[in-house]
């Protein structure tokens, strides 16, 4: 496995996500109550920005559809969204938020 550090745990405050591009690929990295969250930035259903959407409890809301996803599963919540986003395993290592770009998945 081969880790990719994303970004510090402190460039994505409690509650709020981010956009972070790296090795090639856009993420939204989420801190929920201290602990990390990694989907696919890009929504399902359209050109909405995750890491620029709402964050309101578990769900990210995408800033384009208003659209909903839980943050933990990637599981849409409320349409227009029908399609599960890819999600990461996090790892925090020496303070960045890192992920293994190979292990995203769907869950159904």
């Amino acid at each position: 496995m081969t880790l990719l550090a994303l970004c510090a745990t402190d460039h994505v405050p409690e509650g709020e996500a981010r956009r972070i591009e790296a090795g090639g690929f856009d993420y939204a990295v989420y801190n929920l109550g201290g602990v990390f969250f990694v989907t696919q930035n890009l929504c399902t259903h359209g050109p909405g920005n995750l890491g620029e959407g709402f964050v309101e409890g578990d769900e990210i809301e995408c800033d384009f559809h208003q659209g909903r996803f839980d943050i933990r599963t990637g599981q849409p919540t409320a349409p227009p969204c029908t399609e599960p986003l890819t999600v990461w395993d996090v790892t925090v290592r020496d303070g960045q938020v890192c992920i293994d770009p190979a292990a995203g998945r769907k869950t159904s």
